[in-house]
Protein backbone atom coordinates (compact mmCIF):
# COMPACT_ATOMS: atom_id res chain seq x y z
CA UNK A 1 0.00 0.00 0.00
CA UNK A 2 2.67 2.48 0.74
CA UNK A 3 4.56 1.82 -2.41
CA UNK A 4 1.57 2.69 -4.27
CA UNK A 5 1.17 5.67 -2.14
CA UNK A 6 5.28 6.83 -2.95
CA UNK A 7 4.48 6.27 -6.58
CA UNK A 8 1.08 8.34 -7.05
CA UNK A 9 2.78 11.15 -4.82
CA UNK A 10 5.58 11.44 -7.91
CA UNK A 11 2.16 11.95 -9.89
CA UNK A 12 0.80 14.99 -7.50
CA UNK A 13 4.04 16.74 -7.37
CA UNK A 14 4.55 16.24 -11.17
CA UNK A 15 1.41 18.17 -11.55
CA UNK A 16 1.78 20.59 -8.98
CA UNK A 17 5.46 21.64 -10.76
CA UNK A 18 4.23 21.91 -13.99
CA UNK A 19 1.36 24.37 -12.70
CA UNK A 20 3.74 26.43 -10.81
CA UNK A 21 5.86 26.27 -13.80
CA UNK A 22 3.10 27.38 -16.02
CA UNK A 23 2.09 30.44 -13.69
CA UNK A 24 5.57 31.49 -13.37
CA UNK A 25 6.58 31.85 -16.73
CA UNK A 26 8.04 34.79 -16.40
CA UNK A 27 10.19 34.52 -13.89
CA UNK A 28 12.72 31.83 -15.31
CA UNK A 29 14.43 30.79 -12.23
CA UNK A 30 11.49 29.74 -10.91
CA UNK A 31 9.44 28.21 -13.95
CA UNK A 32 12.34 26.37 -15.88
CA UNK A 33 13.64 24.33 -12.47
CA UNK A 34 9.64 23.51 -11.74
CA UNK A 35 9.07 22.54 -15.25
CA UNK A 36 12.20 20.31 -15.43
CA UNK A 37 11.21 18.64 -12.55
CA UNK A 38 7.52 18.07 -13.48
CA UNK A 39 9.10 16.50 -16.29
CA UNK A 40 11.07 14.10 -14.64
CA UNK A 41 8.55 13.35 -12.41
CA UNK A 42 6.12 12.97 -14.50
CA UNK A 43 8.05 10.75 -16.67
CA UNK A 44 8.37 8.31 -13.62
CA UNK A 45 5.22 8.50 -12.39
CA UNK A 46 3.75 7.45 -15.98
CA UNK A 47 6.69 4.68 -16.32
CA UNK A 48 5.58 3.44 -13.06
CA UNK A 49 2.15 3.30 -12.50
CA UNK A 50 0.90 4.31 -15.64
CA UNK A 51 -0.95 7.18 -13.83
CA UNK A 52 -2.61 10.23 -15.51
CA UNK A 53 -1.56 12.50 -12.87
CA UNK A 54 2.17 11.78 -14.48
CA UNK A 55 0.90 12.10 -17.68
CA UNK A 56 -1.19 15.49 -16.69
CA UNK A 57 2.18 16.48 -14.81
CA UNK A 58 4.57 15.77 -17.75
CA UNK A 59 2.22 17.89 -20.42
CA UNK A 60 2.15 20.95 -17.76
CA UNK A 61 5.46 21.18 -17.57
CA UNK A 62 6.34 20.91 -21.13
CA UNK A 63 3.82 23.30 -21.48
CA UNK A 64 5.96 25.52 -18.43
CA UNK A 65 9.23 24.97 -19.99
CA UNK A 66 8.08 26.22 -24.09
CA UNK A 67 6.35 29.24 -22.09
CA UNK A 68 9.53 30.38 -20.52
CA UNK A 69 11.29 29.49 -23.65
CA UNK A 70 9.51 31.58 -25.21
CA UNK A 71 9.15 34.52 -23.58
CA UNK A 72 12.61 35.44 -23.22
CA UNK A 73 13.63 34.77 -26.73
CA UNK A 74 10.84 36.66 -27.63
CA UNK A 75 12.30 39.38 -25.76
CA UNK A 76 15.91 38.45 -27.03
CA UNK A 77 14.45 39.34 -30.30
CA UNK A 78 12.70 42.34 -29.62
CA UNK A 79 15.74 44.04 -27.73
CA UNK A 80 18.28 43.07 -31.00
CA UNK A 81 15.37 44.20 -33.53
CA UNK A 82 15.22 47.81 -31.26
CA UNK A 83 18.53 48.02 -30.87
CA UNK A 84 19.29 47.53 -34.68
CA UNK A 85 16.95 50.41 -35.83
Amino acid sequence: MEENRKKSAAGVSSLVLGIISILSGLFYYISLPAGILAIVLGAKSTKKTGSRLGKSGLVTGIIGVSICAFLYISMVVILWLANNY
